[in-house]
């Protein structure tokens, strides 16, 4: 798998190539480079989009790079013997070499931004209430550190999910 810098991807996608986001779509559709079609990491390999890729490039990005840069064997794969590439710095590279994107700021905080929030926030308050009212406080922030461990040894959060549910989260009307 190669790596091309923003201006060369932007090149690339000039001549036709197909622009992929490897982000999830909350992430996607809260900024995203404009024709980019979102295929989170977990549904490549069963994408359709990347079914008729025949003879045309394929540019795959994410946010900084990093998850292109540590899944590269798998992008490859998916690209199916097309050409790929993936943009060195991502998305952020990518505004940092002046190109277009779009934002929508309506859209939520990423997901996972939330969760990060939520869980400082009540690691915190319990914190702040243990040493201020009652030692027992410390059970929340207990909680959180558990609730944390079981997401990375599971692949599971619940936060995630109860946070998914959200008003605030949910699929607007177009």
């Amino acid at each position: 798998m190669r790596t091309i810098d923003a201006r060369t991807a932007r090149s690339l996608l000039d001549q036709g190539a197909l622009l992929v986001d490897i982000r999830e779509p909350d992430e996607h559709a809260r900024e995203r480079i404009p024709g980019a079609c979102c295929i989170p990491l977990a549904r490549l390999a069963s994408a359709p989009e990347l079914a008729g890729t025949r003879g045309r490039a394929v540019v795959f990005h994410c946010r900084s790079g990093m998850r292109t840069r540590a899944n590269s064997e798998v992008l490859e794969a998916a690209a199916g013997g097309c050409d790929a590439y993936v943009v060195e710095g991502g998305l952020d590279a990518w505004k940092q070499a002046g190109l277009p994107v779009q934002r929508d700021a309506r859209a939520p905080l990423e997901l996972m931004r939330q969760v990060q929030i939520a869980a400082g926030g009540l690691a915190l308050s319990g914190t702040v209430l243990a040493a201020s009212v009652s030692p027992w406080f410390l059970l929340v922030p207990g909680m959180v550190g558990l609730g944390l461990v079981f997401a990375g040894l599971t692949g599971f959060c619940g936060m995630a999910h109860l946070l998914a549910r959200m008003p605030w989260n949910r699929a607007r009307p177009m």
